[in-house]
């Protein structure tokens, strides 16, 4: 039901359009006709109004995705910033744990991909050359 009032915040003028196309429709048409034009536009108005709340899910999702692109886009700057801070455990799952003042990386060794939490967001990354020297600078850290 928001899509409804996000509709009616955004469109506001469709819907004041149809209500003076619909009084003028009764004023002037006088027979069944009148009735079928007032269905017409009532159901151009739904049908408008459900087009738009696709409109919204699929804006909604194409947002979401740029901002996860931009999210493990600074997420890859502060891992070459914050290289010489982290931090690596050892879990005895056999999974480790690197962190920094603001990301954690967890994964298990020989996996491809790492979990990643930043910015209270956590999602998957392939374990490339940035990560593997950010697991590799804080087991040299640790171990020293």
């Amino acid at each position: 039901m928001d899509f409804i009032a996000a509709f009616l915040q955004e469109r506001w003028y469709i819907i004041v359009a149809a209500i003076i196309i619909l009084f003028i429709v009764v004023r002037i048409v006088k027979t069944v006709i009148k009735w079928v034009i007032v269905l017409a536009i009532v159901a151009g108005l739904y049908f408008y109004g459900a087009s738009y709340k696709d409109q919204l899910i699929n804006m909604g999702a194409s947002v979401g995705a740029s901002v996860t692109t931009e999210v493990k886009n600074q997420a890859a700057k502060i891992v070459s910033s914050e290289m010489k801070d982290a931090q690596y455990k050892q879990n005895p799952d056999g999974s480790y744990t690197v962190t920094t003042k603001s990301l954690r990386v967890d994964g298990k060794p020989g996996a491809s991909e790492v979990n990643v939490t930043f910015m209270n967001q956590t999602f998957t990354m392939k374990l490339d050359d940035i990560i593997k020297a950010l697991i590799d600078q804080a087991k040299a850290n640790t171990a020293a």
